[in-house]
């Protein structure tokens, strides 16, 4: 790709640079006199500034010292006192300059947070006039930081991934100018858009297992009962992501070999692994902890950061707010656990993913892949083209500017390669159309010979994925210390926490131990029925045995479009209230009244052919119905979705640098006059980003030999 702007010291970051060490100092006096009452001279804030830029240049060695020994949750709470104690020694002893002034005080360590809060405030907002990138701010922070300790060069990729970004938000943002810098690589030719199909289920962890692992057969649903293990895995669940992971053994992961993986359901064979769902319940969980001292050993970097937290939980008040203000439909209500989950993922967590990048980048690491859920989470409360959600695309664009930036200061040459792994689809939820959710409709229709059902309902608790994972790792690392393994303990946080508290298994199984007659989940548009008490997945026929009235009834119900069930070996079956098709088999293709997939994208018939032969897939698959503008009914609390099919959530992107080929035999080529090849699914996608890898290898191996050569014709 080309090289971004060069980060020297031009007069722009010259005045920028001033005009924050004036705020910093003017925010450090205006804190001391807010608590203390006490004024501070000049240049009292400008050496009390100075020593606490000295205590965090001192004390980081020891930190990320500690923190490779494996201490991660000891680095932090180090680095954090020694911020406090730094500003309350600087404070309540006096400073004393060589002119003989003196400021002295009694201070308390609360009374030093807040100081440090208030001026991180002041911070801020001299960064916001001068426009300063937030992003930007953060990398270059940690860049300058360790930029003497640049490893040699080489070759890497650096793949963003834009969580629930589709094609279609994607150039509505272009268009809008909301998204300048991939605009601009679109346009000089460095970059070139590839969409790609996304199959069911249309979400995060399948999607990140087929490109990790190449494996896409082994998650049919965010949620889904593992008849093998009796167990309810949760796929964003620490413990359960373990489980699944475990099932890619012998796959080669796109990230062995030296890679990282920042906040990812699973590590993809990675070497380095930050917050990642499958990881959170091992020692360590956390990953390397020297990665997190940049963040919690800076004066100004973490109480900033805990600033712009609270301000983002201000703005989605303020935008929920509008919302109900406008009478905006469809809609949902935004409860104050998502306007708190996003100030931690939005601002806090994201932060934390940045400097862990910039760290990552500065050792050299061969392949880092990173997930940014920002757009993704605001989408699914707001809805995927509102404006809060698009306004998020701006701080993504942001972050890939200030990747660019620090990627042009390193020897290693970063190709950055973004993707996402799904789009969503607007609509009102199943709930909102019937007043009854999708559990309820079946514990209806259910016979009482079935003994009642267990219904798992699906709601934004996927999104705590990140934040559980964040306190579970934390918290085991304090109880177990870094060298003890037992004794691991799953935290959580959420709606999903009345059916996870501890004590309660994962399993979804009654008190008693009995299994439950029949678990229903809802996973964006995707309805997933099992009947445990089977030992076998059953076939239509045997299930209407059992419950006549319940396929028939669910078919009736407003907002259920098809119903598939398995129809023998790897046959389907797909019905509609006025219409059924088989899908496989030797009935293949044969429609009786109309075709129930007439609403649907002609590659949803593939894509239920594929997730009836997956291992684990539901006994009973719903989708519901979508109009002509591509409004779905989700069967969860979201106003945007993903999960199955209908609408845009299938269109996903792939942007991938022009100086890396693809491979024709491994996309689909272009249909109809205008559309461009594609991906069907993300394991090609896998494949292409291996042979990437191998060639980068082989051109810095022959580089290196070239070099090695010369060096012996012409010694030094």
């Amino acid at each position: 790709m080309n090289r971004a702007p060069s980060r020297t010291w031009n007069s722009t970051r010259v005045v920028e640079a001033l005009i924050t060490a004036g705020a910093a100092v003017f925010g450090l006096g205006l804190g001391v006199f807010l608590v203390t009452g006490r004024t501070m001279a000049l240049l009292e804030g400008g050496i009390a500034t100075l020593v606490l830029l000295l205590n965090e240049a001192v004390s980081r060695p020891l930190l990320r010292g500690l923190a490779r020994r494996g201490s991660a949750v000891l680095a932090v709470v180090l680095g954090l006192l020694s911020q406090l104690v730094a500003i309350t020694l600087v404070v309540a002893l006096g400073i004393r300059a060589s002119a003989g002034l003196s400021f002295g005080v009694g201070l308390s360590l609360p009374q030093a947070a807040t100081i440090l809060a208030i001026d991180a405030v002041v911070i801020s907002g001299a960064q916001w006039l001068v426009s300063s990138n937030d992003a930007e701010y953060v990398l270059g922070y940690v860049s300058r930081r360790r930029r003497r300790r640049t490893t040699g060069a080489g070759s890497g990729l650096v793949i963003v991934q834009l969580d629930g970004l589709g094609v279609q938000v994607f150039e509505r943002a272009l268009a809008a100018g909301q998204m300048p810098t991939v605009a601009r690589w679109l346009h000089d030719g460095t970059h070139r858009l590839t969409p790609w199909w996304v199959p069911i289920p249309s979400t995060t962890p399948a999607s990140q297992a087929a490109i990790l692992f190449g494996d896409d057969t082994q998650i049919p649903s965010f949620r889904f009962w593992d008849r093998a293990t009796g167990r309810l895995l949760v796929t964003n669940r620490p413990g359960d992501a373990e489980v699944i992971e475990s099932g890619f053994d012998g796959r080669s992961g796109l990230l062995a070999g030296g890679g990282t993986a920042i906040s990812t359901a699973f590590t993809g064979g990675a070497d380095n692994s930050y917050l990642v769902f499958s990881r959170a319940l091992k020692p360590g969980g956390l990953g390397s902890g020297d990665a997190f001292v940049p963040l919690f050993s800076s004066p100004f970097l973490l109480p900033r950061t805990v600033m712009l937290t609270v301000g983002e939980v201000i703005k989605e008040l303020y935008q929920s707010r509008r919302q109900r203000i406008r009478q905006v439909q469809p809609r949902i209500a935004r409860r104050f656990s998502f306007v708190v989950l996003r100030g931690l993922t939005n601002v806090f967590l994201r932060t934390m993913n940045l400097t862990i990048i910039a760290d990552k980048i500065y050792d050299g690491a061969p392949v880092i892949f990173v997930d940014f859920v920002d757009y993704d989470e605001i989408a699914h409360h707001a809805g995927p083209e509102r404006p809060e959600s698009m306004r998020s695309l701006e701080g993504l664009d942001g972050i890939l500017a200030a990747l660019e930036r620090v990627i042009a200061d390193t020897p290693t040459h970063y190709e950055i390669v973004i993707w996402s792994d799904h789009g969503q689809s607007l609509g009102s939820t199943f709930e909102q159309l019937n007043g009854f959710t999708l559990g309820q409709r079946v514990d209806q229709l259910m016979d009482d010979a079935a003994g009642g059902s267990t219904v798992v309902e699906s709601s934004t608790g996927d999104e705590w994925g990140p934040i559980n994972t964040l306190i579970t790792a934390t918290v085991n690392a304090m109880r177990r210390g870094p060298k003890s393994g037992s004794g691991a303990k799953e935290l959580v946080l959420g709606p999903d926490r009345p059916a996870r508290t501890a004590g309660r298994s994962s399993d979804a199984t009654p008190d008693d131990g009995s299994v439950p007659a029949v678990i229903v989940v809802g996973g964006g548009n995707l309805g997933t029925i099992w009947f445990p008490r089977l030992s076998t997945r059953p076939t239509l026929a045997q299930i209407e045995q059992h419950w006549p009235a319940l396929v028939t009834g669910l078919l009736a119900t407003p907002g259920v479009g098809v119903v598939m069930a398995s129809a023998g070996g790897d046959a389907c079956v797909v019905l509609a209230a006025d219409g059924v098709r088989w899908i496989g088999g030797d009935r293949d293709g044969q429609i009786e009244g109309l075709d129930p997939m007439r609403a649907y994208d002609s590659r949803g018939i593939a894509d239920l052919h594929r997730l009836t032969r997956l291992p684990r897939c539901a006994d009973l698959v719903l989708l519901s119905t979508v109009d002509e503008a591509g409004m779905i009914h989700a069967f969860e609390g979201q106003v945007g979705s993903h999960g199955g099919l209908g609408g845009p959530q299938n269109q996903a992107l792939f942007i991938s640098p022009t100086a890396l080929p693809l491979d024709d035999d491994l996309l689909i080529a272009a249909g109809d006059a205008g559309e461009r090849p594609s991906f069907y699914g993300a394991v090609p996608i896998h494949q292409q980003l291996q042979r990437w890898r191998t060639r980068l290898a082989e051109q810095q191996g022959a580089q290196q030999g070239d070099s090695d050569e010369q060096a012996r014709v012409w010694p030094s």
